[in-house]
Parts: C-alpha cells; sequence; structure tokens
C-alpha cells in the first residue's frame, strides 16, 4: 500500500439543517448545510489553509453533495399543499367571477378541489366561502363582485398561489390546471366575460403565452361536457 505523505483535504461545518427534495433519493430528506476550510494535510494531518469550499447541501441518507439551489425545489409535501391551494384559487376565483347559482358549476369546481387534495370540500362550502369573501367588501377582498371581473386585488391572490408554482410544473400540469378552471366556467354554458379575464390571469400567472391560453381556452369551449 502506497504511503500519501500529503495533500489537500476539506473540512466541513455544519450552518444548517432542514428538510429538502433529494434528487439523488428521489424524495424528501433530511439535509445539513456546509461550509469547508480547504487545507494541506501532511501525513493525514491537516496544516495551512488553503481557500475554502462550499456551501453545498449534503443529504443525510445519500451524503451525495448539491449546490445550495437544490433548496429552492418544494419538498414532495409542500409540492403538493401548493397545488392543492393553487387549484383551490383558480375554483374560487372562477366562481367569485361566475357566481355560485348554479349546480353544476358548485359541482364541478368541488370535484377539481377534492381531486386536488381538500378531501372533504363540498359544494356548499365553496358557496359559502364565496358569499363571505364577496361580502367582505369593507375590507378589500380579493373576491369583490362589486368590482371589475378581474380586479387587482384578485389578479394578486391568483399570482401568488399560481407564479411560484409554476417553474416547477411541466407545460402539461401547467395547462391542466387552466383547463380546470375552464370545465368549472363551462359547467353552466358559454364563458361570461368575467370568467374569461379570470382565466386568462390564471394562464398569465401560470406562465403561459397569451396566444397559448386563448387557444386552450377556445379548445376547451368546443369540447363537449
Amino acid at each position: 500500500m502506497k504511503l500519501r505523505i500529503c495533500g489537500i483535504r476539506t473540512i466541513w461545518d455544519t450552518v444548517g439543517d432542514g428538510e429538502f427534495f433529494c434528487a439523488g433519493c428521489g424524495g424528501d430528506r433530511n439535509y445539513r448545510r456546509l461550509t469547508g476550510c480547504r487545507r494541506f494535510t501532511v501525513l493525514g494531518v491537516p496544516t495551512l489553509r488553503r481557500g475554502t469550499a462550499g456551501p453545498v447541501v449534503e443529504c443525510a441518507a445519500c451524503r451525495a453533495h448539491f449546490g445550495t439551489d437544490v433548496l429552492d425545489h418544494p419538498t414532495t409535501t409542500r409540492f403538493s399543499a401548493m397545488l392543492r391551494d393553487a387549484v383551490h384559487t383558480v375554483a374560487l376565483g372562477v366562481l367569485a367571477a361566475g357566481g355560485t347559482a348554479s349546480r353544476a358549476v358548485l359541482e364541478t369546481a368541488a370535484t377539481a378541489v377534492r381531486e386536488a387534495g381538500f378531501d372533504d370540500c363540498t359544494e356548499e362550502q365553496l358557496a359559502t366561502v364565496v358569499e363571505v369573501l364577496s361580502a367582505d367588501i369593507g375590507h378589500g377582498s380579493a373576491f369583490d363582485p362589486a368590482a371589475e371581473a378581474c380586479g387587482a386585488a384578485l389578479a394578486i391572490e391568483l399570482h401568488e398561489a399560481l407564479e411560484p408554482l409554476a417553474p416547477h410544473l411541466a407545460p402539461a400540469g401547467r395547462e391542466s390546471i387552466l383547463l380546470q378552471g375552464a370545465r368549472i366556467a363551462l359547467a353552466d354554458g358559454p364563458y361570461g366575460q368575467a370568467e374569461r379575464e379570470v382565466l386568462t390571469t390564471v394562464g398569465g400567472a401560470l406562465q403561459l403565452r397569451a396566444e397559448d391560453t386563448a387557444r386552450l381556452l377556445a379548445a376547451a369551449a368546443r369540447t363537449p361536457s
């Protein structure tokens, strides 16, 4: 066995920890955030400093190292919650624009929200939420029917729910959320102007091009329910 007399060794210090999605493991794992100091070694003993290393993220399970930008990717648990909240917000936005008088619209909205993860959602609950939010005119409700069809407050709500999610969805996933909103709007007939404006805002918040949003909405309108 050949003895290594000298070399460079990195000594790591933990500066933080948490949970992240590990691409190596393919799931949520604990991590350590590390910063390192490179040292010249003689017979395995660290001596002179030779610069710094990191910061890096180390998976507690597979010990692989990643750049810190990996923490920008949501965990599967967080991603599921973001997707659930996005569908819920889109459903409320479409209901606020088109009203809750149609049973078919409420049923379609409730089905979409349940499939997204709110298992106990009912038509009555959605109608109540829209009613309460719509009545909150004096408190700057995002779902104020007296405001323009897609007023600034509603647009902000949609962007806040959808923009953080959009970069983590494939194009088909972003289109699916828009089409869920379209199916809700179409459940009682053609789009109303207010519904179309809300859905256009949804497409923009999902980072879909305006022409793609228009194409998808037109295709949904031609598809038999």
